[in-house]
């Protein structure tokens, strides 16, 4: 019911928080999530901007199979289990990997088609 979930970012050394009451003072870092929770990742750094992201739970490549498993040998009790304890579901994305844009950058400009 649980995973590892990682935050990378470069540079390295930035403070992460997550709205489902994680956090580390410097990138990178790893926490072990429930696979159920859905959240958003601040990731401040002094001299960047604050970058902002969702992490969404979807089926796990195996989960699809595993449930099908499960009803099999375990019946639709089994099958239950793990839809409510989130036992099939990834986070995602997962490693977040964030490149921090230092304040005060130039936005990318967009160029008109020739």
């Amino acid at each position: 019911t649980n995973t590892t979930f990682t935050v990378e970012t470069m540079p390295s050394g930035a403070t992460v928080a997550t709205t489902n009451g994680y956090g580390c003072l410097a990138t990178p870092c790893t926490f072990k999530m429930p696979r159920k929770s859905e959240f958003t990742v601040t990731i401040t750094k002094p001299g960047y901007k604050t970058y902002t992201g969702t992490v969404v739970t979807k089926v796990a490549g195996a989960g699809g199979a595993a449930m099908a498993g499960n009803v099999l040998v375990g019946g639709l009790i089994g099958a239950g289990v793990d839809a409510s304890s989130g036992a099939m579901l990834d986070l995602v994305p997962n490693p977040m990997k964030v490149t921090l844009e230092p304040e005060g950058a130039a936005a990318p400009t967009s160029q008109p088609n020739s």
